[in-house]
């Protein structure tokens, strides 16, 4: 229960954001929800809950600390936030608010995704709900910058999809299953087809890495930070790119599981 709870926390301060009436005070919300889905992390952090929703949902060590890093982060930021839109009152902030909040939850459920496929949909719902806070500025370089981050996270997302597919199809070549979830994929990988689960870990790592900002993909970054609200920078240095690491690490668990150790370290030095 407790991890549907990191995730709907941030989703009902959205909600909230965006059926409140007032623009001066909606900017309260932030802290109001990021202050309590902190709490909710330690608690979840203390507490090791078991995995639920079929084995979709878990929270091991790494998941735990990426977690960690992201909520600190929007707490800092949610705080910065109060006086931010204090200074800029003139400016509508409901679908800003309301897409930070839900970037919150995106982060979240990426953070604690056992599922290949889940993982996938929560860094995809990272790349929509974050567009909006690029654009905030609503200047010609702003949707400029908005337009690329879309446009090469949507192909990195893209890559990623065909090596999640590629890794189910090394199982089904294997043992026979295409059971997703990151547990199965670690037990069952010795069995799996090594050339297919290569392919798959090699477009995982591209198509992730372009979320990260890693070469040759990368060149979404320096328009994104420089023309989203400073706040939005430090969400996707800290926040986004820890996340996008993450999901890199899990492609590199299953790698590891299956001895394949030695691709995974040439792969990652470049």
């Amino acid at each position: 229960m407790i991890l549907y709870a990191i995730i709907l926390i941030p989703i009902f301060g959205a909600i909230a954001a965006a059926l409140f009436p007032s623009e001066r005070f909606r900017a309260w919300i932030v802290p109001a929800t990021a202050i309590p889905h902190l709490g909710i992390v330690f608690y979840a952090i203390y507490l090791q809950p078991p995995e639920t929703a079929g084995g979709m949902l878990g929270l091991d060590p790494l998941g735990a600390l990426i977690l960690l890093v992201v909520s600190l982060i929007f707490v800092a930021n949610s705080i910065y936030a109060i006086g931010y839109f204090s200074s800029h009152a003139s400016w509508g902030n409901r679908t800003f608010i309301s897409c930070l909040l839900l970037f919150l939850a995106a982060m979240s459920l990426a953070s604690v995704a056992r599922h290949l496929g889940l993982l996938w949909v929560a860094v995809e719902t990272t790349t929509l709900v974050s567009a909006p806070l690029i654009y905030y500025n609503r200047s010609r370089f702003s949707i400029e910058a908005t337009w690329k981050y879309l446009l090469l996270c949507s192909v990195g997302i893209a890559l990623a999809m065909l090596g999640i597919l590629f890794v189910a199809y090394a199982g089904l070549h294997g043992n026979g299953a295409v059971n997703i979830t990151l547990d199965n994929l670690i037990a069952n990988a010795a069995t799996f087809s090594k050339p297919w689960l290569r392919a798959g870990f090699i477009f995982l790592l591209v198509g992730f890495g372009t979320k990260m900002g890693l070469a040759p993909l990368h060149t979404w970054k320096p328009d994104a930070y420089g023309e989203a609200p400073g706040m939005i920078g430090g969400l996707l240095a800290g926040g986004l790119t820890s996340v996008a690491f993450l999901a890199i690490l899990r492609a590199v668990q299953i790698m590891r599981a299956a001895g394949e150790q030695e691709l995974c370290r040439h792969a990652l030095l470049g």
